[in-house]
């Protein structure tokens, strides 16, 4: 057997397949889409904010194992074969999946013209390192930006443009922010912050459309500055955000600046935003718009290989699809049920198909190799000097009948904390403000032991407070 045939080859690039790649060492290749440093997704709002410079979100070099801007195309399982857009074939033994995810388009009206694939400039996603620089490039003072969307990535980034100086709207579908993690009160308390830092939001409210200039009438061949795929092939439509890795798109060329009104863009150009459009009629001014309506995991090669995905990538307890060659990690796998789409999950499911691989880990007897992720939820959001608040979400924040709440607020210091118990567990919690119990209410959680001693319950009020916490 060859080495090419044992090796292990990663689809994937990100925290997911470079923590893999470094816990399994020797012959093993990964092929990443982006031509950037490999890089910290967390960090991206930090960058956007002007706190970080891009270099600082690098990851520890993996070497000569990592192959840059090179995106695979389809996996031919006969053969165990990988086929890349640059004419390369990488033959593998074992195949892991760490393809990521893609962010939400939502079906506006605008956003793309019939049968085209460029958002309008000066809309974006927010997800990649060519998303986050060019949307610093485009954000400054004065700049009217409009977020599209409440969640966690919303926030953050509506956070880090009202720190460059932008005039920044929120506009959120849903009842509050950050639906899934926070209860009405936390919720409320996240609204008033950043109404502090400048921040308009807007909930309950619908986007219909986005308005733009008229594209010209005149078309031209697309020049190499642009920055976009001379293959007339359209991508598929999962596709369409990242059909290019490593290069800047077109829309984010012309990006408007401080004092730089981006009506002036001279009529042979792209179509550029001028506003968004709400279901109610009303109108938003908009020089930038972010895309934050969530993400979708990634599953065009595995569902075209044959692989079983639902949401995601369908994988066992030992991170392996219905192919024994070919694992799943990250954002793009399934596991029972769940897809994760955050940072800790990914590296634990790396971790443990590491130990699989290797045959150190768990799932040689009968504890599985994965078992799932308690994921915690953590976030800092301050601008300028202002005090930070800081906000950490885990387990079921919303109570079930017969459970327990229990409760602290402070106005003044603008505090909340609050968990549920069930039974004598604790499953789920919201703090707010000082986190310095966050640690041991964290370790309670993960570990999902009964909240007792030898005296019966444990004090609850004092696991909420900073001498519990310590």
């Amino acid at each position: 057997m060859t080495s090419e045939q044992q090796r292990v080859v990663v689809i994937g690039g990100g925290l997911a397949g470079l923590r893999l790649a470094a816990r399994l060492g020797g012959d093993v290749r990964v092929l990443g889409e982006e031509e950037h440093v490999p890089y910290n997704r967390v960090l991206l709002a930090e960058v956007l904010a002007g706190r970080y410079a891009p270099e600082v979100t690098a990851l520890p070099s993996p070497g000569p194992a990592l192959r840059r801007g090179v995106r695979a195309v389809r996996i031919d399982r006969a053969e165990q074969v990988v086929h890349c857009d640059d004419g390369t074939v990488e033959q593998y033994g074992t195949l892991v999946l760490a393809t990521g995810s893609n962010p939400v388009l939502p079906p506006l009206r605008g956003l793309f013209e019939p049968e085209g694939r460029e958002l309008p400039a000066g809309v974006h996603a927010f997800r990649t390192m060519d998303d986050c620089l060019a949307l610093s490039a485009a954000a400054g003072p004065g700049v009217r930006a409009v977020v599209i969307g409440g969640g966690l990535l919303g926030v953050s980034a509506a956070r880090a443009l009202a720190e460059r100086g932008a005039q920044v709207v929120l506009a959120q579908q849903g009842e509050r922010l950050m639906e899934r993690q926070l209860d009405a009160e936390a919720s409320a308390l996240l609204h008033e912050h950043l109404t502090t830092l400048g921040v308009e939001i807007h909930t309950e409210c619908r986007v219909r459309g986005l308005s733009t200039t008229p594209a010209a009438p005149q078309a031209r061949e697309p020049h190499p500055a642009d920055g976009v795929s001379q293959n007339p092939a359209p991508p598929a439509f999962e596709e369409r955000v990242r059909a290019e890795p490593g290069t800047p798109r077109r829309a984010a060329a012309p990006a408007a600046g401080p004092g730089r009104s981006p009506r002036s863009a001279p009529a042979e150009g792209p179509r550029r935003v001028t506003g968004v459009e709400l279901a109610d009629g009303y109108r938003l001014d908009a020089d930038l718009v972010v895309l934050a309506c969530g993400v979708r995991p990634r599953t065009g090669l595995a569902q075209a290989a044959g692989l079983a995905v639902r949401t995601g990538i369908l994988v066992d307890d030992e991170l392996r699809t219905g192919d024994p060659r070919i694992h799943a990690v990250g954002d793009c796998a399934e596991h029972a049920g769940r897809v994760y789409g955050l940072a800790g999950p990914a590296l634990e499911q790396a971790d443990a198909l590491a130990g699989v691989l290797l045959g150190t880990g768990r799932g040689l007897d009968r504890d599985p190799a994965y078992s799932g992720t308690r994921a915690l939820t953590r976030l800092t959001l301050t601008a300028g000097g202002d005090r930070p608040l800081d906000l950490a979400a885990f387990g079921e924040t919303t109570p079930l009948p017969g459970d327990d709440v229990v409760r602290l607020a402070d106005a003044t210091r603008r505090t909340y904390r609050k968990v549920v118990i069930r039974g004598d567990r604790l499953v789920g919690g919201v703090l707010l403000g000082e986190l310095s119990t966050v640690g041991a209410l964290a370790r309670s959680w993960e570990d999902g032991g009964p909240l007792t001693d030898r005296h019966g319950l444990t004090d609850l009020h004092h696991l909420l407070t900073d001498d519990g916490g310590s």
